[in-house]
């Protein structure tokens, strides 16, 4: 187990992870609900993460609801996969993978992101795993987001990582890399463990 810090504990009791966000002494937990959050606080500033029009911030909720519950337990799941189960996986992250290409054709109405001309709430919420697909792209030495059936999303995903303002705060490839290693070695040790007090 990776050990937290008090004020993490404190700040986030119930789940117990990052980000949490503290802002005029007022804790708010979860990535999404913090982008919204600052949305909000710092919408006056000229620069809006969501969409201003119900329909549009509707559509937006959609595909963010879509990807975190469509695609995030699969890129979990491949984590530790193997052999056909692995393949099996790797087929079902394909096939949504081109529904988000469909999606980011609508939404990016031509432009360059999801949100348009700007970074928006469903280039915040799907960008926020890039680092993570790179990853297991590099690990597995497979591309997640391939660039022969999902060109457009393919391009999207390189100029979202390639934005000034992502990375200043992305941490590097090799990072995720080695955190991965890291959950699959103490995966394999509680596996090694478990098996080891029941014989």
């Amino acid at each position: 187990m990776i050990s937290k810090s008090e004020l993490l504990v404190g700040c986030n009791p119930v789940h117990k992870k990052v980000p949490v966000l503290i802002h005029d002494n007022k804790i708010i937990c979860e990535s999404l609900i913090i982008v919204q959050y600052i949305n909000q606080v710092w919408k006056n500033n000229g620069c809006s993460i969501l969409p201003s029009d119900p329909y549009d911030r509707a559509v937006s909720d959609f595909w963010v609801a879509y990807y975190d519950v469509k695609l995030v337990p699969l890129l979990k799941k491949l984590k530790s996969a193997k052999g056909e189960d692995w393949i099996a996986v790797k087929r079902r992250i394909d096939r949504e993978m081109k529904v988000l290409e469909e999606a980011f054709a609508k939404c990016s109405k031509g432009k360059v992101y999801f949100g348009g001309d700007d970074i928006g709430y469903i280039d915040i919420a799907i960008g926020g795993c890039l680092g993570w697909i790179t990853a297991m792209e590099k690990v597995s030495g497979m591309e997640l987001i391939e660039e022969a059936t999902t060109p457009q999303l393919a391009a999207w995903a390189q100029r979202f990582m390639s934005n000034d303002a992502v990375k200043t705060v992305f941490p590097g490839t090799e990072k995720y890399v080695g955190f991965l290693k890291m959950m699959e070695a103490r995966a394999k040790e509680f596996s090694n463990f478990r098996l080891s007090s029941r014989l």
